[in-house]
């Protein structure tokens, strides 16, 4: 259109042509504010829903810890922390959002701001930056960002159970330079505010709030599975010395391992004590200590000591309990062992192992002061306890001269632990909606040594924003939770908590705890 001497009319069709383009521009731009207007108004609907959702968490969590409030006193007063800083913080990100709406009003027919006008920013441009740098309140917005982000943080603590929501708060309010496209630093603020239409900064404050929301919600279902926080704790567990047998003989050399009753790679103490000789460091690996010693002195003679593990920079100490050996004269005693250690479980045959040096198994004898024991083998029992905490196993064989040896073992009796819950098979499933109409929910144990079958008889579904429901039976869902389920959006986590399950062949009186919680994820 440039050069050359241009007739008049051909100076009107550029005219023209310039307008067009003009004009269409504009409309794309109308389509563009529109869209971050109703980008904004999701986020909005879904700060609610994560409102109400929240509310329910918390309720459930003051339940708990009216129910179990040695378990949960301090998770549910960590989460009153927790919904206090974020609806502190959740109203000053509003009130951030009053700089972008300034000098716009709701249209009355539709009651929704004017976005096809709001395609400046000029309240946040001169109000948040001044010259190449922040204003005052620029520079207070970042230092409520970083207080936000430490306050949180110093509540949830340095517990390794929360490393990943200590993650995602550094990451979901890093106000740190970001590099822009030609990889050069630029300020947090000045990136995702400065020179963009004042609806993106109103959607994006909106996005803001939502993701405050989130950190909410994962700090409230930690604190509901505190259990698995408790598990990972040095003061829940229970340190053991493991003997290769029960029994001695004077003189002879007893070789034992000192554990935990739950221990990894990440369970290493820094030190450890036992009968007040420190094992060398050398001999500490992965959470279990090899040691020595010898047998001497007949009778009964007990472990004793420490471990010593730091937590959050304290040293936390863990006694040595319930270990014991015994050192008798050749061959005058009778080794008992239980096959899966010595601990029997209520409601399940325990296999036990009961053999005399010297004497054949036809010539032993045993017997239960609570329970059942019935022979399977040589040398072989199956054991069933009573009720109570403890049973003795008493053994009695025939020497060949016709002398009797007894011998008694004192096992304690525990409840089956806790089950994990499972969705699909699966704690943490994920899959369409859809799947949820046919998924079973069931129970099983973890790790545990012996075969047995749990079957489930109730749980209650929780949907994000829509409530929950309680389901009896693992199969599929009722008409009205499938309904619930249809309207789920990818992203959202469905939770199945309060898992009822029993053991299956067992009479009524066993107990078996409430599985672990499960969840399934929209994809």
């Amino acid at each position: 259109m440039a050069g050359g001497k241009q007739t008049p009319r051909q100076k009107m069709i550029n005219l023209m042509y310039l307008v067009f383009i003009a004009m269409m521009a504009l409309n794309m731009s109308k389509e563009v504010l529109t869209a971050f207007g109703l980008m904004n108004e999701k986020f909005e609907d879904a700060n609610t829903n994560a409102q109400g959702t929240n509310e329910f968490l918390l309720t459930a969590l003051a339940g708990k810890a009216e129910d179990e409030p040695a378990r949960y006193t301090e998770p549910y007063e960590k989460a009153l922390k927790v919904q206090k800083l974020t609806t502190e913080f959740y109203g000053y990100i509003g009130s951030l959002k009053g700089d972008a709406t300034k000098g716009f009003t709701n249209d009355p027919e539709t009651n929704k701001l004017p976005y096809e006008q709001m395609d400046k920013g000029q309240e946040i441009d001169y109000g948040w930056f001044e010259k190449d740098g922040l204003s005052a309140k620029g520079k207070e917005i970042i230092s409520r960002f970083e207080k936000y982000r430490n306050d949180f943080k110093a509540i949830i603590g340095n517990d390794v159970t929360y490393k990943f929501l200590l993650e995602n708060i550094d990451k979901k309010f890093n106000t740190n330079p970001v590099k822009n496209k030609d990889k050069q630093d630029v300020e947090y603020l000045d990136y995702h505010f400065k020179g963009y239409p004042a609806v993106a900064s109103m959607a994006y404050l909106s996005s803001l709030q939502n993701d405050a929301k989130v950190l909410e919600r994962e700090a409230y279902d930690l604190f509901l599975g505190n259990s698995l926080k408790q598990a990972a704790s040095m003061k829940n567990y229970q340190a053991m010395v493991i003997p290769d047998k029960a029994v001695y003989y004077q003189g002879e050399a007893i070789k034992y391992k000192v554990v935990l009753g739950r221990y990894d790679n990440s369970t290493v103490p820094t030190s450890v004590v036992v009968n007040g000789s420190t094992i060398p460091q050398s001999r500490i690996k992965a959470g279990q200590v090899e040691g020595t010693s010898v047998a001497s002195g007949l009778g009964e003679h007990k472990f004793t000591g420490k471990f010593t593990f730091m937590e959050d920079g304290k040293p936390v100490v863990v006694d040595i309990l319930n270990s014991n050996y015994v050192v008798v004269s050749r061959p005058s005693s009778a080794t008992i062992s239980a096959d899966k250690m010595n601990v029997v479980y209520v409601g399940l045959d325990n296999p036990i192992s009961i053999t005399v040096e010297g004497i054949t198994s036809d010539k032993v004898s045993a017997t239960v002061n609570n329970g059942t024991l019935t022979k399977v083998g040589n040398g072989k029992y199956m054991l069933k306890p009573g009720s109570g905490r403890e049973l003795v196993v008493t053994a009695t064989g025939t020497m060949p001269d016709g002398k009797a040896i007894t011998s008694k073992q004192a096992f304690r009796i525990k409840n089956i632990p806790r089950p994990s819950g499972k969705i699909r098979g699966e704690s943490d499933a994920k899959g369409p909606a859809s799947n949820l109409a046919d998924v079973k929910v069931t129970a099983v144990m973890e790790d545990f040594d012996f075969p047995i079958s749990l079957r489930v008889t109730q749980f209650t579904i929780i949907f994000p924003g829509m409530g929950s429901e309680v389901v009896t039976g693992g199969g599929s869902l009722p008409a009205s939770a499938q309904m619930k389920a249809s309207r789920l959006r990818p992203g959202d986590v469905v939770r199945i908590t309060n898992i009822k399950a029993k053991l299956e062949g067992a009479p009524s009186t066993v107990i078996v705890k409430d599985p672990t919680s499960a969840t399934f994820t929209i994809q």
